[in-house]
């Protein structure tokens, strides 16, 4: 059973993570993502560590990432967190989507190991 600390726990470490990357902070980046991380895009591309973090670090990826209430599920060694993010890019585009982390504990490090992003289609009835 999961304790309110330890979602606490996760709902900073995503947060800092999610900071990380629109600030291109390459440390907390490196530190926080597995060498085996992807990413699966909410346009459904696959990026693998080193693709994702050199794009990363090349140009602004992201320009803003704002995190909505998140869900957990945790275990002694991972820990999935979801919730949904509006992501605005560079360009202007922002996109809604429900976003998924899996962390992994690495001797004591929790890393993100996968993620995905799912955009959310406005419903033909709403505004």
């Amino acid at each position: 059973m999961q304790t309110r600390a330890q979602e606490a726990f996760f709902r900073e470490l995503e947060q800092r993570r999610t900071r990380a990357l629109v600030e291109r902070d390459m440390q907390t980046l490196n530190e926080l993502h597995a060498p085996e991380y992807e990413l699966i895009t909410p346009a459904g591309k696959m990026f693998d560590r080193k693709r994702y973090l050199d794009a990363i670090e090349r140009e602004p990826f992201y320009a803003q990432w704002e995190v909505g209430d998140m869900a957990f599920r945790i275990s002694p060694a991972m820990a999935i967190v979801r919730y949904k993010a509006r992501l605005t890019f560079p360009s202007g585009r922002a996109v809604t989507c429900w976003h998924t982390d899996a962390y992994e504990d690495r001797a004591g490090l929790w890393q993100a190991v996968w993620s995905q992003a799912t955009e959310i289609q406005p419903s033909p009835l709403q505004p």
